[in-house]
């Protein structure tokens, strides 16, 4: 038996996973990261090349990536590879659909009443 308390501790660590990678998505470097990865993996190295910053920096960004499950490393030699995640961005791309659906659907009520009056207006 599920008890609500676990539900709520359960809820809870969805919303902090989710604030983390809607704060780490939010920075327009870790962005233009992410959408390299999306290409495939790629190196710290290869993921500096475009942005005005440090490398130091760079690896910084990488690790709020990684800290949020968005982004995961691995040692390779002596260069650390870079690979999207994407169970985190399914979470997200979930948590926005779910509010796109419900939003729709209170524009198509929203619709059904003004056609509704309309034609009310228009047979009196």
């Amino acid at each position: 038996m599920v008890y609500p308390v676990s539900i709520l501790k359960y809820m809870l660590d969805k919303t902090i996973d989710l604030d983390r990678t809607f704060r780490a998505l939010a920075d327009k470097s870790r962005r233009c990261m992410v959408e390299r990865l999306t290409l495939g993996p790629a190196s710290v190295g290869e993921l500096a090349e475009p942005l005005a910053m440090s490398l130091a920096a760079v690896v910084q960004h990488v690790q709020v990536l990684e800290a949020c499950g968005v982004v995961k490393t691995e040692k390779v030699g002596r260069t650390r590879m870079c690979q999207i995640e994407p169970a985190a961005m399914t979470a997200a791309e979930q948590w926005i659909t779910d509010r796109r659906r419900g939003w729709e659907a209170r524009l198509d009520r929203l619709g059904e009443l003004l056609h509704d009056v309309a034609t009310t207006e228009e047979e009196s």
